[in-house]
């Protein structure tokens, strides 16, 4: 069973900055895609970010893009979320979640949904204070 560890949340000011990581074990990162998603308090989850099996996909929320970029390091089995400019509305629980696909999947136009991964770790909070 994939086991997921995200890391990095926490309290930053209106305009800062934070790394999110998600470590996956005891499988190779190279054998799945990853979404990033938010929840935050009352609110629905939100996929934020997601990196395709070959990282030739992408995906940004158009609430972070331009702000937020999403690699991995497939020998740290390790996705990153770095996070600029936070806003007060970046607040939030992130949570990473995984799943195994064909590294020749075509994303196209793809927005993360959660029904498409069944690996998830317990979240990350971020709070960016005003």
């Amino acid at each position: 069973q994939l086991q997921i560890v995200e890391s990095g949340g926490g309290l930053v000011h209106t305009g800062g900055s934070l790394r999110l990581s998600c470590t996956v074990s005891p499988l190779t990162l190279d054998l799945y895609a990853i979404g990033w998603f938010r929840q935050a308090p009352g609110k629905d989850r939100e996929g934020v970010s997601f990196i395709s099996v070959s990282d030739v996909d992408t995906y940004y929320a158009d609430s972070v893009k331009g702000r937020f970029i999403i690699s991995r390091q497939n020998v740290k089995n390790t996705v990153y979320l770095q996070m600029n400019n936070l806003k007060h509305e970046d607040t939030a629980v992130y949570y990473c979640a995984a799943d195994d696909y064909p590294p020749d999947m075509q994303w196209n136009d793809y927005t993360p949904d959660a029904t498409d991964f069944r690996s998830w770790g317990q979240g990350t909070p971020v709070t960016v204070s005003s």
